[in-house]
């Protein structure tokens, strides 16, 4: 049986402060748990005995009642299982032309989110980065937390095979390598489906609200657009997660 304490500490983990103090996470469903297994071992499990019965690991569990599991739960529905996991030491931020190698920097492609602010977009940015094979996202300070658990939840397990670092973006982009490519969305950009893309890079998305900072826009050297195909009033926007998907669908096609 679970007990008060323990339901009071794993809602704590809802918010940053608690999490940072802790070092520890919270994942919920078979998906995202089974995927987060496969890379960390966690600090405890709580879960039914249908999913007990099917999955055996040296880590802690603790057998709760499909109602005791909503007591826990962050989710409407929840699924089985909510396992509390270490939240992974940060990669180092500094990088330079001498050591962009510690990132694979000069071959592959990397994503910088610029304030992002909505843990959905977050999470579902980290998902496609996972789909595309990119596997550093590198965040702003005042880009939302990724081990916020409706971050950890919309990523669908993707958070485990991707790494996300925290740093001053402005510093960062200043330390690559010259004429690194750095190509930003913007409104004044080049229709991307036009330009040359690289096969290596960084791909600056900007807060739901404002775009790209100007401090970062003015550090972009790719100025690229999504066009509209409508002539008369339309949007005045895509959805920042919906573009991430975009401009990433387009770099790996142009690299086949």
């Amino acid at each position: 049986m679970i007990s008060k304490n323990q339901i009071k500490f794993v809602h704590q983990l809802e918010h940053k402060k608690f999490r940072r103090v802790e070092g520890l996470f919270v994942a919920e469903g078979t998906k995202v748990v089974g995927d987060l297994l496969a890379h960390y071992k966690p600090r405890e499990v709580f879960a039914t005995s249908e999913w007990l019965a099917d999955h055996q690991g040296d880590y802690t569990t603790q057998e709760v009642t499909d109602d005791e599991l909503r007591r826990l739960s962050f989710l409407q529905h929840p699924q089985q299982v909510l396992a509390l996991f270490p939240i992974p030491e940060p990669l180092s931020p500094t990088t330079t032309a001498a050591n962009a190698s510690l990132f694979n920097l000069n071959s592959s492609l990397s994503l910088a989110l610029d304030g992002i602010q909505d843990p959905g977009n977050l999470g579902t940015i980290i998902r496609i980065a996972d789909w595309f094979g990119i596997t550093h996202i590198f965040c702003s300070d005042d880009t939302a937390d990724a081990w916020n658990p409706k971050v950890v939840q919309a990523t669908m397990g993707s958070i485990a095979r991707v790494n996300i670092i925290y740093l001053n973006l402005s510093q960062f982009i200043d330390k690559l390598p010259p004429n690194y490519p750095v190509y930003g969305t913007l409104l004044d950009g080049e229709d991307i489906y036009t330009q040359p893309l690289t096969p290596h890079g960084l791909i600056v998305m900007g807060n739901e609200g404002n775009g790209i900072s100007q401090e970062i826009r003015s550090r972009v050297n790719h100025r690229l657009l999504i066009p509209s195909y409508r002539t008369d009033d339309t949007a005045d926007s895509l959805n920042v997660a919906i573009a991430t998907a975009i401009t990433c669908a387009e770099f790996r096609r142009r690299s086949y």
